[in-house]
């Protein structure tokens, strides 16, 4: 498959860059971006220049800000390409939910990626549990959004997303893993005096037997990062951690495997472009609304980097 990749970077440098270079089914033959360039391939400033001078390129991989991801999507899908998005897929749940219908309409793909929820030790997690009797759920969250998103005031924009950024991570596993689907009955977002967007969030959820899910995430904590599922059962307690690396049950390990996150979600993509078909998941996007429609809104000090 030769993809086009639209959106040079961090996100494109640390993940999709190298594994799209030792994917066996991919090749990569051109990218666009306003902030960066890949050598050994040609480079275009946007998508559009990209498309007329590229006509080889099947697929895109859209690794710009959220906000631009609407626009970039709808013009890929409208020259016939298939459409693989970064997560999150977009600001709005209208917004995919109309790109979905126009990739049906054009007979292309579109894949809305969660990457952790390729994570190693998810699925493990998912099927632990699957018979289980869940007592509570709790996910500290937690990063310093200086060490992951440095200097990137898009995310502190309307359409940024703030600590959701990373707390879209949690739900996207929550939405795979637990067995019964899960509603908002308390939200409390920390925005920083200068900005659009919650540096903090205090969440809490129910599923249908009321079991509680509650959700400490925050932009705000210094290294190491804190990505963590507690779940408490009826017998033993397991404990995701490294964003689903690694999972232990009542503190023995089960899994603890490296980073393959990006390759699976390629796999994916390509398997989805061979069948002729599309995988759009709005449940963590749907909560990350929630979150902000329910809310109670707090100020605290300005953000500094």
């Amino acid at each position: 498959m030769k993809l086009g990749l639209v959106g040079i970077g961090a996100i494109a440098r640390k993940q999709h860059l190298p594994v799209i270079a030792a994917h066996p089914a991919v090749e990569l033959v051109a990218a666009a971006s306003h902030q960066g360039t890949v050598d050994g391939i040609p480079n275009y400033p946007t998508l559009e220049a990209m498309l007329e001078a590229e006509p080889e390129v099947e697929a895109v991989t859209l690794c710009v800000p959220p906000a631009a991801r609407y626009a970039a999507a709808r013009t890929a899908i409208a020259n016939g390409r298939h459409v693989f998005l970064e997560k999150p897929p977009g600001t709005t749940v209208a917004e995919i939910t109309d790109l979905a219908a126009q990739a049906e309409a054009a007979g292309v793909t579109l894949f809305a990626s969660w990457h952790s929820r390729y994570a190693a030790a998810v699925e493990p997690l998912r099927d632990a549990l699957a018979g289980a009797r869940i007592r509570s759920v709790h996910v500290p969250w937690r990063e310093d959004v200086r060490v992951y998103h440095p200097g990137q005031r898009w995310i502190w924009e309307v359409g940024g997303f703030g600590v959701f950024d990373p707390g879209i991570n949690a739900f996207s596993i929550l939405t795979h893993a637990l067995p019964r689907p899960f509603r908002l009955t308390r939200s409390v977002l920390s925005y920083p005096s200068n900005c659009a967007q919650p540096i903090a969030a205090e969440l809490t959820f129910l599923n249908s037997e009321d079991v509680p899910i509650t959700c400490d995430f925050s932009f705000d904590q210094p290294e190491p990062a804190t990505w963590e599922i507690h779940v408490e059962t009826d017998g033993p307690r397991y404990v995701l951690s490294g964003g689903g690396k690694r999972l232990t049950r009542d503190g023995s390990v089960l899994v603890d495997a490296p980073d393959a996150e990006y390759r699976a979600l390629y796999d994916i993509f390509v398997d989805l472009v061979a069948k002729g078909a599309s995988d759009v998941d709005l449940a963590p996007l749907m909560h990350v609304a929630d979150a902000f429609l329910y809310a109670e809104q707090r100020t605290v000090g300005p953000f500094s980097e």
